[in-house]
């Protein structure tokens, strides 16, 4: 088994009740909140976390943002805007992969030993999700062998789909 694989965790459950150092939002671009994840976030952590965010002056997709976690069980919330998908031909798999990987950037320049993220970009952005599963795997596979930075990583996963989707890649990693 590759080793890097022991770090991650694939958890069916919701993101806001977890208790990691940070969890990643699927955020829109101007991190003031929205709807899944992002709405789901900024309901549980409060108003104090939108406050924050104004401050932030949005994000650009594929870029991250840190805030605190308020309400929330976590240290931090790391905000990112995935992409929307269009045809898989304006670069959005980059700029997924960037959303991983600039979210990992920040929880090691945070010392976080922890980070959740849900399947970013899948719901209303419409990427497809098989393809986003395979992406944000190998985006965190590359970042601990690169970084070499112990971190735990988990997909916390709010539906069925998405879970398996994971769970399914995660064994077919496990595999090789």
């Amino acid at each position: 088994m590759n080793k890097n694989l022991s770090y991650i965790h694939i958890i069916l459950g919701d993101i806001t009740k977890q208790n990691f150092d940070a969890i990643v939002n699927a955020a829109n671009p101007s991190l003031l909140g929205g709807g899944g994840v992002d709405g789901a976030i900024h309901k549980a952590a409060g108003p104090q976390l939108f406050e924050e965010c104004k401050k932030l002056g949005g994000c650009n997709p594929g870029e991250a943002r840190i805030t605190k976690g308020f309400n929330i069980k976590t240290k931090y919330i790391i905000h990112t805007p995935g992409p929307v998908y269009y045809n898989g031909k304006k670069g959005e798999d980059k700029i997924l992969s960037n959303s991983y990987n600039n979210s990992l950037l920040l929880a090691k320049d945070n010392n976080c030993k922890s980070i959740a993220f849900p399947a970013i970009s899948t719901g209303i952005y419409g990427y497809p999700k098989n393809e986003a599963c395979q992406i944000a795997m190998k985006t965190v596979l590359k970042f601990i062998h690169e970084s070499n930075y112990k971190i735990d990583i988990y997909f916390i996963l709010f539906d069925e789909e998405n879970f398996k989707l994971n769970r399914t890649y995660y064994e077919y990693l496990r595999s090789l």
